[in-house]
């Protein structure tokens, strides 16, 4: 008589919960943009209609063997905003707070932002509601290559590129790019923000943070100051705020306000920048630093300086705490880190808000030059990387710059007046209208 085969105990699954709804305003601020930037152009409706409505919205439930046996399950996302000047193009974030609203908001930022700085993508966003901080490296590997399987048929080269985001990096999209090429063959340029060993580009992982700098740079050079007579706050010191710090303290700026969630400092005289990232690196926290004063994070954006750069989440400044900040300069290193509220008042009050569809740029900037190198099949020196990078920011730069004094307008409107322009142009010549 054979042998019955064992019986097995179903497996347990974990259906995470939706984060509750936040009191978010992502979604709302870039519709006001887009409002103001198209009755300024005199848009047309059915363009205006085009624009505010992304091409498509991707929901997907991600389940993950856990290292304790059990499964989880995801939620991921993908929104693909307009596509009208090229493919798709955009970060994806592992954070508990995800949630369509917000990625929504963000992939409609990208659509504006690669139009700003002249590169042929569209604007795409993506992300998976987690803790990647709780998850172990075999639950993050397997949680990236399941999400990367349930929204790969509307990726392509041509098509969708995703990248690194908040909580997301290199290593993550090495993952990607390996779970993608599983099916479609080996695809380096499915992915930007990869290791350079396989397919990245020299100088991508401080682009963003070194855009950001030359920013800076160009608006202290417009008023007339030298960088050593700039004190700089940075807000966040992940992947963008430590390049930001770094870099900043290499030009000479005055870096005298840093830290994170977890912690932060300040030093009217200047942090020792080098100092205090290697302290971080080595896993200790920032208020045990001892080369400057312990404070509050929440500090950081109401410290005394010329210029603040806000490098963590979104929405840090806002209707609540607008009113005590003190910088002359806000540069944005995050996404949407100041709300359009906020943004009103700085105005109002002649504070210079370098938008993030500007100042953050540098990322996908040089994901553009990724991208191309890895359809050229031809690697670029960091050189090259750089010199290319500062030349097609600080254009942009200009362009907002001159806009922005000509029409008597922020320079967030200036920048959402020449993306929306340029987008638009782009939907009338494809004929989608």
């Amino acid at each position: 008589m054979r042998a019955q085969p064992e019986r097995l105990d179903p497996p347990v699954v974990h259906l995470r919960p939706l984060a509750p709804a936040r009191a978010t305003t992502a979604w709302e601020d870039a519709g006001t943009f887009l409002a103001r930037a198209a009755e300024r152009l005199g848009l047309e409706p059915d363009i205006a209609l085009l624009l505010r409505s992304p091409f498509r919205e991707m929901h997907v439930e991600v389940p993950v063997r856990m290292d304790d046996g059990r499964i989880e399950v995801f939620s991921g996302y993908r929104v693909q905003h307009n596509g009208a000047r090229g493919p798709y193009k955009g970060g994806i974030r592992f954070h508990p707070d995800v949630d369509l609203d917000e990625v929504r908001a963000l992939a409609a930022l990208m659509t504006w932002k690669c139009a700003l700085v002249d590169i042929p993508f569209g604007g795409a966003k993506g992300g998976v509601q987690c803790d990647p901080a709780a998850m172990s490296e075999g639950e993050l590997n397997r949680l990236s290559r399941r999400y990367m399987q349930n929204i790969s048929h509307i990726l392509g080269v041509t098509r969708d590129i995703p990248a690194p985001d908040m909580g997301t990096n290199a290593r993550v999209m090495a993952w990607m790019m390996d779970a993608y090429g599983t099916a479609h063959g080996y695809t380096p340029g499915i992915v930007t923000g990869k290791p350079v060993e396989l397919g990245g580009s020299h100088g991508r992982e401080a682009a963003t943070g070194r855009g950001v700098v030359m920013v800076l740079r160009e608006v202290c050079r417009d008023a007339g100051a030298e960088p050593g007579d700039v004190s700089v706050v940075v807000q966040g010191f992940g992947n963008v705020g430590s390049w930001a710090a770094r870099l900043a303290h290499e030009a000479g700026f005055r870096v005298v306000g840093a830290g994170d969630l977890r912690g932060a400092v300040y030093d009217a005289a200047g942090i020792d920048v080098p100092a205090f990232a290697a302290w971080l690196a080595a896993g200790n926290s920032p208020e045990a630093f001892g080369g400057a004063e312990s404070i509050d994070p929440a500090e950081l954006l109401t410290l005394p300086c010329e210029a603040l750069i806000p490098a963590a989440t979104g929405e840090a400044i806002d209707a609540g705490n607008v009113g005590r900040v003190q910088a002359r300069i806000v540069v944005e290193a995050a996404n949407h880190p100041v709300t359009a509220d906020a943004d009103q008042v700085l105005h109002a009050a002649g504070v210079t808000v370098v938008p993030d569809i500007l100042a953050n740029a540098g990322g996908v900037i040089v994901s553009y030059f990724e991208w191309a190198q890895n359809v050229q099949q031809f690697r670029w020196p960091e050189s090259r990387v750089n010199i290319e990078l500062e030349e097609r920011i600080v254009a942009a730069y200009r362009e907002v710059r001159d806009a922005s004094r000509a029409g008597g307008v922020s320079m967030r409107d200036a920048a959402f007046e020449i993306a929306v322009a340029r987008v638009a142009q782009a939907i009338r010549l494809r004929g989608f209208v």
